[in-house]
């Protein structure tokens, strides 16, 4: 029965730490060119609002009608173009529609070259290393190593997830600034980048190199969460569907994807929400209303408490979106699929 639960589906795909790595990295781009105008959506709904809403909030005595920060929380000015809840948009979709309509196309895939540099480092790596690390720790633990263990799984996407986060760090910055910014609906601190490269050199001239390491740690966290969550998720659906007697096609890695795709959203939103507003900081920044800001949070444990003390818990869930782990899933199985048919094919020939 042990060997039986451990037992994974005949001809595995044959992996390769180079071969992960280019085909992860074709999966996110492909999927990042699909769902850059969701992020671009999710970026601006996560940074609305930002630290509005304390009238829940009790003010101690001291404080109460002075005008100063309660709690130690910051008085954060609403956008010039909120409404009168306090945010610019009400939804995704509005925000899409707003962004077409007042910035066009170049505003719903803004950022959308720091993407694609971000997703070659970030699932480049985590999909590329998942393989090889979860392989190694089942070694050391005394499996097989194409067997699948919950706990060792868990281990190499975390293992995985936060050697990407920390190559794509800088990218990442980058790329949600530049998804914040806009000049007709502003959320959150403004930074005008031209280019992704424009971006990091304005970073280094204005904060210094250690600039680009700004969000690390809410990186690694947020990353090490998802990864911790995605390919295991997907490869216990996936191991499932087979067992069901359900095969091996696309059906059943959208099935597959799609309930790894919930798992993230459950477990890594709060730390994606963090993320954003952590890169998006900066101690020259402006904010929506045109004037000085400054840094709001000291790490990401400091925002997630922020946000949820003036917020609630539903501030901590702003923006959710799951395309984007579906889109990368499907595409990486595929993509690793027909790399393994045609190295198949190739050694065939070769041995003939």
């Amino acid at each position: 029965m042990a060997q039986a639960a451990t037992q994974t589906p005949a001809q595995p795909p044959i992996q390769l730490t180079a071969a992960g790595f280019v085909s992860g990295a074709l999966a996110a781009c492909t999927a990042v060119t699909i769902t850059n105008p969701m992020e671009v959506a999710k970026t601006r709904l996560q940074l609305d609002g930002e630290l509005q809403g304390r009238a829940h909030i009790k003010l101690a005595p001291a404080v109460a009608g002075s005008g100063a920060a309660a709690a130690g929380i910051p008085e954060v000015h609403a956008s010039v173009k909120a409404g009168p809840s306090g945010r610019v948009y009400t939804s995704a979709l509005d925000c899409m529609q707003k962004t077409w309509r007042f910035e066009g196309l170049r505003g719903i895939q803004r950022g959308l070259g720091a993407a694609y540099a971000y997703q070659v480092a970030l699932n480049g790596s985590r999909l590329g290393f998942f393989e090889p690390f979860r392989h190694a720790i089942n070694s050391v633990a005394g499996y097989e190593q194409n067997s699948v263990h919950a706990w060792t799984s868990l281990l190499a996407g975390a293992s995985s997830g936060v050697v990407g986060a920390i190559l794509g760090n800088p990218l990442f910055l980058v790329k949600a600034r530049m998804q914040a910014y806009s000049p007709f609906n502003p959320v959150g601190a403004q930074h005008h980048y031209t280019s992704a490269f424009n971006g990091l050199a304005s970073i280094v001239r204005k904060e210094g190199v250690k600039g680009l390491a700004r969000g690390v740690d809410a990186a690694m966290l947020r990353t090490a969460m998802g990864s911790s969550v995605q390919l295991p998720a997907y490869n216990l659906a996936k191991t499932t569907l087979n067992g069901w007697g359900m095969g091996d096609n696309v059906g059943v890695y959208l099935l597959s994807s799609t309930f790894s795709g919930m798992c993230v959203c459950a477990v890594m939103q709060p730390a994606d929400t963090a993320l954003t507003r952590m890169y998006n900081q900066s101690p020259n920044s402006v904010g929506p209303d045109g004037k000085p800001r400054g840094l709001l949070y000291k790490n990401p444990i400091d925002c997630l408490w922020k946000t949820w003390r003036t917020e609630g818990f539903a501030g901590l869930y702003k923006g959710t979106i799951a395309p984007h782990t579906v889109v990368t899933l499907v595409t990486n199985e595929m993509i690793s699929r027909q790399w393994t048919a045609w190295k198949r094919a190739r050694t065939a020939v070769a041995r003939d």
